[in-house]
């Protein structure tokens, strides 16, 4: 069992070792582009907005968006681990019987 934990958090850490090093190379791709961009576009007016002031700035979007996702993955957890908890009995029971009669569930 120690064997499958190790081996399953090590793919687990290639996996997101991969992905955080796919994700930087996007990152630096765009700061180039978005710096090619800005020296060949001229300076333009900045347009006049109705209550621009009161719009919220992207990097605050992006904070509510994952502390919502986090809380949502939260619930979603206790709640996986509610309904383990409330079948336990049920799959524990059913198990213990099976081995008691000498039989395997299939």
């Amino acid at each position: 069992m120690t064997d499958t934990k190790n081996m399953t958090r090590e793919l687990q850490g290639q996996i997101l070792e991969t992905i955080r090093k796919s994700e930087e190379s996007v990152v630096e791709a765009i700061k180039v582009w978005a710096e090619s961009v800005r020296a060949i576009t001229p300076s333009l007016p900045v347009p006049s907005v109705p209550f621009a002031d009161r719009l919220p700035k992207p990097g605050e979007l992006v904070a509510n968006a994952y502390d919502f996702a986090e809380q949502l993955l939260a619930t979603q957890r206790k709640f996986a681990e509610d309904v383990l908890a409330a079948t336990a009995p049920v799959l524990t029971a059913s198990g213990s019987s099976a081995r008691k009669n000498g039989t395997s569930a299939k």
